[in-house]
């Protein structure tokens, strides 16, 4: 559930408001900019070079092509990834213009749209998404708990599995942070919504609790 913080403005008021543009698309395109420059760089730094480990088992940078979604889901299927992320841009501005007035909300959808835009640029323009962030790497689960995974997800005989194997980058990073944001957000918000319609409730016998539950978390 998506809290409006308040009344919901006029899409015009939101449009005409430089505050929550420069948190939306100001935080989009800072967005944006720092996933294509980190492509680049791996590009040119990583792709015919050996990986490089950035912090003992916890960051390894090293250059991959994804022909699949975050995590390497569905590969091959770029015609709907294209779609998909169509879609979710167009669902994202329309939360923009309709979500209220909460910056932290509004930035969220920005970080929300760069990841979006950042990997449907690499589908339309390689084919691929460009990944180089490696989180984990060389840790390993414990053989007991490999052996009692389903059979597909277990390694090779006498392999080993790495606790998280898959290798992203930025955009992903900033999907991932902001559906866990949003998730987080929704919930915080409903909760004060109903303590305050009960504070209401309480102190008024309900005549103004509805006008209270409309002021949100900014």
């Amino acid at each position: 559930m998506f809290f409006n913080d308040g009344m919901t403005p006029n899409w015009r008021d939101t449009l005409r408001s430089p505050v929550a543009l420069a948190c939306f698309l100001g935080t989009a395109i800072a967005g944006i900019g720092l996933d294509l420059w980190s492509k680049s760089a791996a590009v040119a730094n990583l792709k015919y070079a050996s990986p490089r480990h950035f912090i003992p088992y916890l960051l390894r940078f090293e250059y991959t092509e994804n022909h699949g979604a975050v995590f390497g889901l569905g590969q091959g299927q770029q015609a709907i990834f294209l779609i998909v992320s169509v879609a979710a841009i167009v669902f994202l501005i329309y939360l923009f213009l309709t979500g209220g007035r909460s910056r932290f909300y509004q930035i969220v959808l920005g970080m929300l749209l760069a990841g979006v835009v950042g990997n449907m640029y690499d589908r339309l323009t390689f084919g691929y998404v460009r990944d180089m962030i490696h989180g984990l790497p060389g840790v390993y689960w414990p053989g007991w708990i490999a052996e009692r995974l389903p059979l597909a997800w277990r390694p090779p005989m006498g392999g080993r599995l790495e606790v998280f194997p898959w290798i992203f980058n930025v955009a992903d990073s900033l999907l991932c942070v902001g559906v866990a944001a949003m998730i987080i957000y929704s919930f915080v918000s409903e909760h004060q919504r109903k303590r305050l319609m009960s504070i209401a409730e309480d102190s008024s016998g309900g005549g103004d609790a509805n006008k209270l539950a409309q002021t949100g978390p900014s």
